[in-house]
């Protein structure tokens, strides 16, 4: 689907921006810490990890997993931070405009890739993340031209800094802007749909980073996870767990929440989808027969749960399957 143009004033240069795409707001997750802590587990995973690494050394560009909700600059800090950006957010005025543009792309890229462009041709893109139906975040790049800058453009963007009232010495915003990495429009698409693959790649693993997530956890919560893995597919409830591992209900609910970030009854759902992907491999099991198998007692169920962390239904996902 190609995206939509749309031109708006830019809060950045105070001249114009290209918007791609159009916002969708209903997939947006309702509570932003559930929404941190679902980012800051995936952004902790060896493979985000390994990816932000390849992407940074082969495109020379930043690159950030962020939530939905986030008033913080995504690459300040980031390796390959762009320099003339990095000078624009040690001062809070040209700070507070690029913390504009960032809720621009929240709005804007709820369902497709959208890329932001100020007036002087730097571009900042943002890639949407779901787990199943729900929108967690943002891939973001960006801090780039597609076409060399001119005299001209950093002429016009030195004196919107003196408007601005910001006192930084001209030689050192001339070589920061002029430093600015350059890609095609060709090589800036290119790097868009990498980033757009490996979203998709994040939806399809994230369930699995979340079941597996470990991160110097409790014994307690260990030996929890081993129970419900162990009989997923009977009905176990919290308050039976909590006696396994030998703790009040109230506590181990607590506990469990903090240690995973899911609740339990989300968290056992989970395991049971888990096991379920792997069970719709063999084409001679009806989902029927799987739904049962895993723990679920009502078909509509597991098909309401299934579609909602994988984001399509066990039918649709089985035939991708076979293709």
């Amino acid at each position: 689907m190609l995206p939509i143009v749309a031109v708006v004033p830019c809060p950045y240069f105070g001249g114009m921006q290209t918007i791609l795409a159009q916002p969708h707001s209903h997939t947006r997750l309702q509570d932003p810490k559930e929404n941190k802590a679902l980012i800051e587990t995936l952004s902790s995973s060896t493979i985000y990890q390994d990816y932000e690494r390849a992407f940074s050394e082969t495109t020379g560009l930043p690159v950030s997993l962020r939530p939905v909700e986030s008033w913080q600059l995504p690459h300040h800090g980031k390796r390959n931070e762009n320099p003339f950006c990095a000078i624009m957010a040690e001062k809070s005025r040209s700070c507070a405009a690029c913390l504009r543009i960032q809720q621009t792309l929240s709005e804007g890229a709820q369902d497709e890739p959208m890329t932001v462009t100020c007036e002087l041709g730097l571009c900042d893109t943002a890639v949407p993340v779901k787990i199943g139906e729900q929108l967690i975040g943002f891939l973001q790049t960006g801090q780039v031209f597609r076409k060399k800058p001119t005299e001209a453009q950093f002429n016009k963007t030195a004196k919107l800094v003196a408007e601005w009232g910001l006192e930084i010495e001209r030689d050192r915003l001339r070589e920061a802007y002029f430093n600015s990495k350059v890609l095609s429009p060709k090589q800036y698409d290119a790097m868009v749909k990498l980033l757009s693959i490996f979203a998709q790649h994040i939806s399809m693993v994230s369930n699995q980073i979340m079941v597996q997530k470990e991160n110097a956890e409790p014994p307690m919560i260990t030996r929890a996870k081993e129970y419900i893995e162990e009989n997923q597919a009977e009905d176990i409830s919290l308050g039976e767990v909590a006696k396994a591992v030998n703790t009040s209900t109230f506590y181990f609910c607590k506990m469990f929440k903090k240690a995973t970030g899911l609740n339990f009854t989300d968290y056992v759902s989970r395991v049971r989808i888990e096991k379920a992907k792997n069970l719709l491999l063999n084409p001679n099991l009806r989902i029927s027969e799987i739904a049962y198998e895993v723990g679920f007692q009502s078909l509509t169920h597991f098909n309401r749960v299934f579609k909602k962390i994988v984001g399509q239904s066990p039918t649709e996902y089985r035939q991708k399957l076979a293709a």
